[in-house]
C-alpha cells in the first residue's frame, strides 16, 4: 500500500464514526422533533414506522441502549383551551344572525367573564359527560344560553336549573320533583337528562345539531311542523329557512355565536377567568338524610358553598328518600368522608319536641317549622291528622334556618316583609312613615287610603319593610301578562302573594291587567313549583 493508499484509507476510517453518527442525528430528528398542540393527537400514528426504524438502528449500534418513551400528549393550561381545542360547530356559525348576537357578547366582555367564572363549578364535568357519549363539546356551552350558568335560575315560563327544564319535560324525562328536592337543579342529574333528550332529538332530526337546538328550545313538535310547512312550499327544510318562534331563532345563533367566541376569547378583547381542567367536586355519599349546614361543616366549607353544588335541595336538610350524595369540593372532600364517618347517627338531623297546643292542626304545625306535613305524620308513626292537646310531636328541625343570603341575585327589591301597625292615639301617617322610614304616599297607597283621610286608633295599617334575609332561593322574573291572566292566578301559579306583585310593580288592586303588560316578580325558586 502506497503512502497516499494509507492516508486516504485512515481518512476513510476516521469519517466512518462521524458520518454514521450524521445518519442517526437525522433520522432521530425525524421521529423525536416535539409535536405541536395541534399536532400532538395525529403523533402516534405518523411516527409509528419512524419509531421501529430508530429502534433497529440503535440496536445495531448498541443493545444496551433502551426505546426511549413517546412524549405524552400534551394538557391543557384550562379548560377554555380544552374547549377551544374541540369546538366542531366553527363551520356551521357562519351567518348574519350569528353575527349580530357575536357583536353582543364582544361588547359586553364583563358579562362573559362573569358568568364563565360561574361555569367553573360545572362545566369540567358536562365536559366529561359530552366526550364519555361521543356528544360535541359545544353542547357545554348551552348553558350559558339556558341559564348564564345560573343552577338556581328560573324563568317566566316555569324552567329551572343549569339546563331549564320546565315541569312537564322533566317529568318526562324522570326528573323527580318533590318538596325536598328538584332534580331540574341538580347538576348531576340535570345534566344526565339533557344530555339523554338532545341525544334523542338529535337522532329524531338525522343528526342535524341546528335543528335538534331548536327542538330542545321550542319542542320538537314545533320544528317539525315548521319542517313540513316548508316542505308543502317546496322550500329548504334547514334552520335557516324554517319559520320558527322569535326566541328560538335567536336561542340557536347565540349558541354559535358563543362557539365563535370561545375559539378565541382573544380576538374579540375577551379575557376569561383561569379554570383549571379537572375536577372542581366529589360526589360522596352520605347513606341517608343529613342537615346541610351540619354537612357544611364537616366538610370545612360555608352553607352557601355546599348549595352551589347541591342546588337541588328545596329545603335545609337532604331528602328523607334521595338522594343520598353530596357533591364536595375535591380539596374538602377526604375531610368530608373522614367526618361523616365519625359523625353519630343522631347528629346527622336535629330535632325539635312540638306540644300541641289548643287550635293547632298539622297543616299550621308543619307550616310554622317549614316543613311538610308527610314528614310529621312519618316521624311520628301518625295514623290520621286527629291531634291531643299536649300530644308531643318530633319535628326536624334545621340548624341554620336562612342560610342562602348570598346565592340571592338582583332581589334588593324583594326581601320585603309585610307588617301590621295599630295607629294608636295622637299618631299621624307622617309621624307612623317617619317611624318606619317609608313615605306618607307609600303609606296611602298600601293601604288604598284617600289623600288627606283621617286615620283612627286601632286602625291597622299595613306598613312593607325590608327583610333581613330572604327565605329561600330568591329569583327575579320578568313574566309578561297573557290573555286571561289575574293577579290571583299569576300569585298562584308562582306561590306569591297578590299583595307583593301589587308593591313590587307599583299597581293597584282594582287595577286591570293588559294583555302584554311587563311585571316584575320575585320567586322563591325552592317553592315556586310545589
Amino acid at each position: 500500500m502506497t503512502t497516499t493508499d494509507t492516508l486516504t484509507w485512515g481518512l476513510n476510517l476516521a469519517r466512518a464514526p462521524r458520518l454514521l453518527i450524521i445518519s442517526l442525528g437525522v433520522l432521530l430528528t425525524a421521529c423525536v422533533s416535539q409535536p405541536s398542540r395541534q399536532q400532538a393527537v395525529d403523533y402516534r400514528a405518523s411516527c409509528a414506522t419512524c419509531t421501529a426504524d430508530r429502534q433497529l438502528t440503535v440496536v445495531r449500534k448498541t443493545k444496551a441502549v433502551a426505546p426511549e418513551p413517546l412524549p405524552s400528549l400534551p394538557e391543557y393550561q384550562d379548560v377554555w383551551e380544552r374547549i377551544a381545542a374541540k369546538l366542531s360547530f366553527t363551520d356551521i356559525a357562519r351567518h348574519a344572525r350569528v353575527e349580530k348576537l357575536e357583536d353582543w357578547y364582544a361588547t359586553h366582555g364583563h358579562y362573559m367573564t362573569k358568568v364563565s367564572d360561574r361555569a367553573g363549578h360545572y362545566i369540567y364535568h358536562i365536559i366529561e359527560q359530552l366526550e364519555a357519549r361521543d356528544m360535541p363539546v359545544d353542547l357545554a356551552l348551552l348553558p350559558f344560553v339556558e341559564s348564564a350558568y345560573d343552577p338556581f335560575a328560573y324563568s317566566h315560563g316555569r324552567a329551572a336549573g343549569l339546563w331549564q327544564f320546565i315541569p312537564n319535560t322533566a317529568k318526562y324525562v324522570g326528573i323527580e320533583q318533590n318538596w325536598w328536592y328538584d332534580g331540574r337543579r341538580d347538576v348531576l342529574v340535570a345534566t344526565d337528562a339533557a344530555l339523554d333528550y338532545l341525544s334523542s332529538l338529535n337522532q329524531r332530526f338525522d343528526g342535524d345539531w341546528m335543528l335538534t337546538l331548536a327542538a330542545y328550545n321550542a319542542g320538537a313538535g314545533t320544528v317539525n311542523k315548521a319542517i313540513r310547512r316548508n316542505k308543502k312550499k317546496g322550500r329548504p327544510t334547514d334552520f335557516w329557512s324554517l319559520d320558527l318562534p322569535r326566541e328560538t331563532e335567536r336561542y340557536v345563533p347565540k349558541l354559535l355565536a358563543l362557539v365563535k367566541i370561545f375559539r378565541n376569547p382573544a380576538s374579540y378583547n375577551i379575557t376569561l377567568p383561569h379554570v383549571e381542567d379537572a375536577p372542581r367536586f366529589a360526589k360522596i355519599n352520605t347513606g341517608g338524610q343529613i342537615d346541610l349546614a351540619k354537612a357544611a361543616s364537616l366538610a370545612g366549607i360555608t352553607v352557601e358553598e355546599l348549595y352551589r353544588y347541591n342546588p337541588g335541595f328545596n329545603r335545609w336538610v337532604t331528602a328523607p328518600d334521595g338522594p343520598h350524595y353530596l357533591l364536595i369540593p375535591t380539596s374538602n372532600a377526604a375531610q368530608f368522608q373522614t367526618q361523616l364517618a365519625a359523625l353519630p347517627e343522631k347528629q346527622r338531623v336535629r330535632w325539635t319536641r312540638y306540644k300541641v297546643a289548643k287550635g293547632d292542626n298539622l297543616i299550621s304545625i308543619a307550616k310554622r317549622h317549614h316543613v311538610d306535613i308527610a314528614s310529621i305524620r312519618r316521624f311520628n308513626e301518625l295514623n290520621s291528622d286527629m291531634l291531643r292537646i299536649g300530644q308531643e310531636l318530633l319535628i326536624p328541625g334545621g340548624s341554620q334556618s336562612a342560610p342562602l343570603d348570598n346565592l340571592n341575585r338582583g332581589v334588593a327589591s324583594s326581601g320585603r316583609q309585610q307588617r301590621k301597625y295599630t295607629v294608636r292615639r295622637g299618631d299621624t301617617l307622617s309621624e307612623i312613615a317617619k317611624t318606619h322610614s317609608v313615605s306618607v304616599n307609600q303609606l296611602i297607597r298600601w293601604n288604598r287610603l284617600d289623600q288627606g283621610a283621617l286615620i283612627k286608633p286601632g286602625q291597622q295599617l299595613s306598613i312593607w319593610t325590608n327583610a333581613s334575609a330572604p327565605s329561600g332561593i330568591v329569583r327575579k322574573v320578568g313574566y309578561k301578562v297573557r290573555n286571561g291572566d289575574s293577579l290571583s292566578a299569576i300569585a298562584s301559579r308562582f306561590k306569591l302573594k297578590v299583595a307583593d306583585i301589587l308593591e313590587w310593580n307599583g299597581i293597584g288592586r282594582s287595577s286591570y291587567l293588559q294583555p302584554g303588560q311587563s311585571l316584575t316578580l320575585y320567586v322563591d325558586v325552592t317553592r315556586a313549583d310545589l
